[in-house]
């Protein structure tokens, strides 16, 4: 049967960092507050001009490449998932494909905001068992910095900035991506929003009255924590069970980054110890399309997973968006 399969990943975190207590300093809050409500002690935040978004994708798609062995042109797709890009257009994949010379690779982006990799990656493992493509770039790079109000305390806590890869290529053995499953609910989408530039044109009377900045981005962040908790239990045996296993079997499960708290009641309804739940929170924050990859990189390379085991991907969004992979090494 062919399969997808992960032969590289990358990651790149901005070098400044961005402590509670300096945080403490901008808003009224202090690191107990936040370490306790949310498990994150800082963030990484781009401050250099060239720190953008497409530089940090470009970064950790080279060393997915490195780790892969394999030279850009031999992509055939690059899917970045983003909500946060330089441009609208061009969009952030052909930006990236020219930065590395993927001469050959097809772009474009995909934006499911936290759930955008694992959106990413069943497109392309999609891709690859309709055997159109063979090799597959996927990134998550969000620089959300830009869309935060550093006065709102609900929000600006939470995010950081950074960028997640992974090569994805045709595998004819049993490991390999063994299935997904994914959804959206429009209905509860404003639970998590940042608005576009409002209509301003000379046709439109109240054009003069109207701001020329973007809006910041706003939560419920109790709506998105409840939604959580109850989503992620739910997809981990919907997934499990499709594939004739139990969440007893997964070795690791990789969840997103958003709130410690998240993570905990996730692993207390499956009824499944801590262990088995890796964080990079406490010095990433929420990276939202790039958290999934960029935990997925440091679990590699540092060997927290192992060849032969089961680990199950799963994150949520705004959109309201979720999904889950379920990946055998």
């Amino acid at each position: 049967m062919l399969r997808s399969n992960i032969i590289g990943t990358g990651s790149y975190l901005p070098a400044h960092t961005l402590s509670n207590h300096e945080l403490s300093k901008l808003v009224d809050t202090n690191n107990d507050w936040i370490v306790e409500r949310t498990g994150i002690c800082s963030r990484h935040i781009a401050t250099e001009e060239t720190e953008t978004t497409v530089f940090m994708g470009t970064k950790a798609a080279q060393n997915a490449l490195e780790m892969a062995g394999l030279t850009a042109d031999k992509l055939d797709l690059i899917l970045v998932a983003t909500f946060t890009p330089d441009y609208i257009m061009p969009n952030t994949a052909c930006q990236i494909q020219a930065a590395i010379h993927a001469t050959n690779a097809f772009c474009f982006d995909i934006n499911a905001a936290c759930s955008g990799f694992l959106y990413a990656l069943q497109t392309a493992d999609a891709y690859i068992r309709s055997g159109i493509y063979h090799s597959i770039l996927v990134v998550g790079t969000e620089t959300i910095s830009r869309t935060i109000d550093w006065q709102d305390r609900s929000t600006c806590i939470l995010f950081g900035d950074g960028a997640g890869a992974a090569i994805l290529s045709a595998s004819h053995t049993e490991k390999g991506f063994l299935g997904f499953l994914s959804g959206s609910d429009g209905s509860g989408g404003m639970a998590l929003q940042l608005k576009n530039r409002p209509i301003k044109n000379p046709c439109r009377p109240t054009t003069k009255d109207l701001p020329d900045s973007f809006p910041y981005l706003s939560m419920n962040g109790q709506e998105v924590f409840q939604f959580a908790v109850r989503k992620i239990p739910e997809m981990v045996k919907s997934i499990t069970g499709q594939n004739q296993l139990s969440p007893e079997d997964i070795s690791h499960y990789l969840l997103h980054q958003a709130n410690l708290r998240i993570i905990k009641s996730v692993a207390k309804r499956l009824s499944l110890p801590e262990e088995r739940f890796p964080v990079n929170l406490s010095e990433c924050g929420n990276t939202s399309a790039a958290s999934i990859p960029i935990l997925l990189d440091k679990c590699y390379r540092n060997s927290i997973i192992q060849l032969g085991s089961y680990i199950l991907l799963s994150g949520f969004g705004g959109g309201l968006t979720w999904g889950s992979a379920l990946l055998k090494l």
